[in-house]
């Protein structure tokens, strides 16, 4: 089997899962939070444009994460579905004048399917709702490493297909670097959660500017290491220590 045809393959795979897991989300799914759901639909398409390229890898990370994981926990599971599907397709749109891609729109917007399906049916598991108060934290957790792996491995494993590279070490890359911020974006939802419970979700939602600085922070550090591993980078810092 070729390269091409492996990956069609496994984008195929991928699709077919994704349309799995979001049937059936959809049929387990019966309330719906309207306001909320829009709320957090328009701030997750608005932020899914600003990225973070990741160094070293060919792929980027974007702001959106903590607004997709509170959908995960405190929407049903056809909404964070349906909201996970809008902000990727924004997050994958090309810029003006970039060539559109469908074969990578179709694997991103399956992956992200996949895991978000995954991730809500993990905090919304029935054996968790038998617990008492570490339900919840319980629950955040597991979704956060669900969504920490949908999304990360199938990335490693579609990167090691078409370039011919080992997968674990591809993910290994991918993982430590964006690790943290799953931490991260798991905290700015347990601050939701908290305040949502004692002043209401509307000003929950006002929490999340501090993922712009976020973001900025992010940016400046990656934006560090790739200007560091430049050729020129290198030269002058081997000038330096001559």
């Amino acid at each position: 089997m070729n390269n091409t045809r492996r990956i069609k393959t496994f984008i195929g795979a991928m699709m077919l899962a994704a349309v799995i897991t979001a049937g059936y989300a959809g049929f387990v799914s019966h309330a719906m939070h309207t306001y909320f759901a829009l709320a957090v639909l328009v701030l997750a398409a608005a932020t899914s444009r600003m990225k973070v390229k990741l160094p070293g890898i060919n792929g980027n990370m974007s702001v959106n994460l903590p607004f997709l994981l509170t959908a995960v926990v405190n929407l049903s599971a056809a909404e964070a579905v349906v909201i996970t599907l809008v902000c990727t397709v924004v997050q994958c749109w090309p810029r003006k004048g970039a060539k559109f891609n469908p074969q990578q729109m179709a694997f991103n917007v399956s992956m992200m399917a996949f895991s978000s399906c995954l991730a809500t049916l993990m905090f919304h598991a029935d054996w968790l709702r038998g617990m008492q108060w570490s339900s919840s934290t319980l629950g955040l957790a597991l979704a956060t490493a669900t969504l920490f792996l949908g999304q990360t491995a199938p990335v490693a494993a579609i990167v090691a297909v078409s370039e011919g590279k080992a997968a674990g070490q591809i993910w290994w890359s991918l993982a430590h670097l964006s690790f943290p911020y799953y931490v991260v974006s798991a905290g700015v939802t347990t601050m939701v959660q908290a305040v949502s419970s004692h002043m209401g979700w509307g000003l929950a939602l006002a929490v999340f500017p501090v993922m712009f600085a976020i973001h900025r922070s992010y940016k400046l550090y990656f934006g560090g290491m790739a200007e560091a591993s430049t050729p020129k980078a290198q030269i002058r810092a081997a000038a330096a220590g001559a």
